[in-house]
């Protein structure tokens, strides 16, 4: 499922990211995404410095 707020829909897409303050350099978290919503959590992540990668997720259409 998509990690935006009230978002009920499918993940397609799997956002790494890593709070260098608190978390190992190697280290990614992973935030789902859907297709409608990728670009927003991207953006959230990228302002805050957070953001490292975005990939599809296996298994999805995104993935094809």
């Amino acid at each position: 499922m998509c990690s935006r707020k009230a978002c009920g829909q499918s993940a397609s897409w799997q956002l790494l990211w890593n709070n260098p303050r608190i978390h190992t350099p190697e280290r990614r978290k992973t935030w789902l995404a859907c297709s409608e919503h990728r670009e927003w959590l991207e953006e959230y992540l990228t302002t805050r410095g957070l953001w490292k990668q975005t990939l599809p997720l296996e298994g999805s259409p995104a993935a094809s």
